[in-house]
């Protein structure tokens, strides 16, 4: 009991979500998970990278990491910080391969308990992570991507299967630059909508 005192309901709730998703599989506990923080978590990685079409990516590939190792999950601390500093240590992996120049990373967040989280940028495994992270992409790709009309199912596919760039789904879809970014960001709308969905349906 005095455990639980330390954690708000939202907290609480979490927990009970998780407990669900591992141990019956259940879609609609995902994606609840993924509707609460999928702003939050898109726009924190937006702050490090401002790039809206990269955020977008990284904020799916930060949850499918997530649930695939929701099991390893230690209810010590709240699920919203384990979530962010996942998110956000796939983002500085990201930002190291990339090279790319951004804002300070020594960004915070506020968690449940009112506490300021600081980013942890130290090192992440240094095992090889783009398997894995490639893995983790088909994980979640498999769960919701066969319910969006096809022509958006196939850029997706594209996207997270192949990880091709924009610019080679381009040219192998024949469309301009501009129409695939267009599609690519409303598949990807389409595809919390289905999510939104389940979370209704709880």
């Amino acid at each position: 009991m005095d455990k639980k005192r330390k954690f708000s309901k939202k907290a609480l709730r979490d927990f009970d979500l998780i407990d669900a998703a591992i141990a019956r599989n259940d879609q609609s506990a995902f994606a609840e998970l993924m509707a609460t923080y999928k702003n939050s978590i898109y726009f924190t990685i937006l702050k490090m990278i401002r790039d809206p079409d990269d955020a977008e990516d990284l904020t799916i590939e930060a949850f499918s990491k997530a649930f695939n190792k929701l099991d390893k999950f230690k209810k010590d601390y709240t699920f919203s910080t384990w979530l962010f500093r996942i998110a956000t240590n796939n983002t500085i992996d990201f930002i190291r391969k990339k090279r790319l120049k951004t804002t300070s990373l020594n960004t915070s967040f506020t968690d449940d308990s009112g506490k300021n989280i600081d980013i942890d940028v130290k090192d992440l495994d240094k095992t090889p992570g783009e398997e894995a992270i490639h893995k983790q992409k088909i994980m979640l790709v498999r769960k919701f991507v066969s319910k969006l009309p096809e022509k958006y199912e196939n850029l997706i596919k594209y996207r997270y299967f192949d990880e091709l760039s924009y610019n080679e789904i381009a040219e192998k879809t024949q469309a301009p630059l501009g129409t695939i970014k267009a599609q690519l960001f409303r598949a990807r709308e389409l595809l919390f909508e289905i999510l939104k969905d389940k979370k209704s349906q709880i």
